[in-house]
């Protein structure tokens, strides 16, 4: 009989992921909260990503000072890059089609995401397409499916979903249904956000290998993003100093709660879990977030759910599944040849794959694989 103990260090993973689920959850239903009491959109993103730097920034300095490498200005100069495609551009478009939309709605469509990460990804060769196997197949499927479903909840509407927990009748629906040209507005501005994520998690992805201090990383990318959102957030609402104020309400909460939550304890426990699980396993369970928004919200932000969007929402997330098992099959593929590869076949692969190996360094290895084949 398995130990508690165990069985304790089985389930942590799962129920930091899960934890993590509710915290995302939270921040969009508080961010959506104090988006309707008035907080700016622009301002939010300046504040957050602040705060975030200033919570970061502690915790990399602690633990990373003797492993960070020598900034340089080409790794300066992607560190700028992410910091305008993420926090100053991305997160600016997102809350402003979740202030056009519902929070259900915006959290539905950045599920989207993992499908455009493998298209960005196959395109800069970070990703290996071949489209005679099923892994391949199913992620290309799985891409177009998640597109399909944000056409959908785009689109579609459909009767009112009558929750048990909900009184559509004493709803105002002047301000919770979403007008078709406000929705149409807003999911193209989500749609325009989760590309910039997604180009941002390929870059970052290219950046971390020369630069693999991530904490370190994080608080360049919060700060860098910050000085960039705040010279949208002036251009946008500088001549609004009213915009600017935060209450002891909603307008103080949202952006405390994603810089400290989101952005400080979310990003620890993502780092931790994929550390073990790798970072598919926290991606399965990103439609638990979209659960806990839309259950929330009903009754919180007085949402309206639609049958509709909760059709596009099904195929959104079958979609993501699709490009996940295919990963995981295709990971699972390439591990399986990989330990079929005889010791010099193993050698040369890896002799290939390093982008900065020179011709001489490659030939002078290339003859000593070939003197061992010879000798055997």
């Amino acid at each position: 009989m398995e130990q508690p103990a165990g069985m304790l260090s089985q389930a942590r993973p799962y129920i930091a992921v899960i934890l993590q689920q509710f915290i995302t959850a939270g921040m969009v239903i508080i961010s959506k909260f104090a988006l309707n009491q008035g907080l700016n959109q622009h301002v939010l993103v300046v504040y957050r990503y602040t705060i975030a730097t200033i919570v970061v920034a502690p915790f990399a300095f602690v633990f990373e000072r003797k492993v960070r490498p020598r900034m340089t200005w080409s790794i300066f100069g992607k560190v700028v890059l992410l910091g305008l495609l993420e926090p100053a551009l991305d997160q600016n478009l997102y809350y402003t089609g979740m202030k056009y939309t519902t929070a259900t709605f915006a959290s539905a469509m950045t599920n989207m995401t993992p499908g455009l990460v493998f298209l960005m990804a196959w395109a800069v060769r970070l990703e290996i397409v071949d489209v005679r196997q099923l892994s391949s197949q199913a992620k290309i499927l799985g891409t177009v499916v998640a597109v399909g479903g944000a056409m959908i909840m785009t689109t579609v509407r459909g009767p009112i979903l009558n929750l048990p927990w909900t009184n559509h009748n004493i709803h105002d629906h002047s301000t919770t249904a979403v007008n078709q040209q406000d929705l149409l507005k807003g999911s193209l501005m989500i749609l325009v956000g989760c590309i910039l994520w997604s180009v941002f998690n390929v870059l970052q992805a290219i950046t971390i290998k020369v630069y693999p201090a991530q904490l370190s990383l994080t608080t360049l990318i919060c700060f860098t993003g910050a000085v960039q959102a705040s010279v949208i957030a002036f251009a946008m609402e500088g001549h609004k100093p009213a915009a600017w104020s935060l209450h002891l309400d909603s307008t103080l909460l949202a952006p405390l709660y994603s810089g400290i939550m989101s952005s400080g304890v979310s990003y620890t426990i993502q780092s931790a879990v994929m550390k073990t699980k790798g970072p598919v396993f926290s991606s399965t369970f990103g439609p638990l977030s979209l659960v806990i928004v839309a259950i929330i919200s009903s009754f919180a932000l007085s949402e309206i759910l639609y049958i509709g969007r909760v059709i596009g929402a099904a195929v959104i997330i079958t979609g993501l599944y699709l490009v996940l098992w295919g990963k995981i099959k295709g990971q699972a593929l390439y591990k399986l040849d990989s330990e079929k590869m005889t010791p010099s076949d193993q050698k040369l692969t890896a002799i290939t794959d390093k982008s900065k190996t020179s011709d001489k360094e490659l030939g002078v290895d290339l003859a000593r694989i070939k003197t061992v084949d010879d000798s055997v």
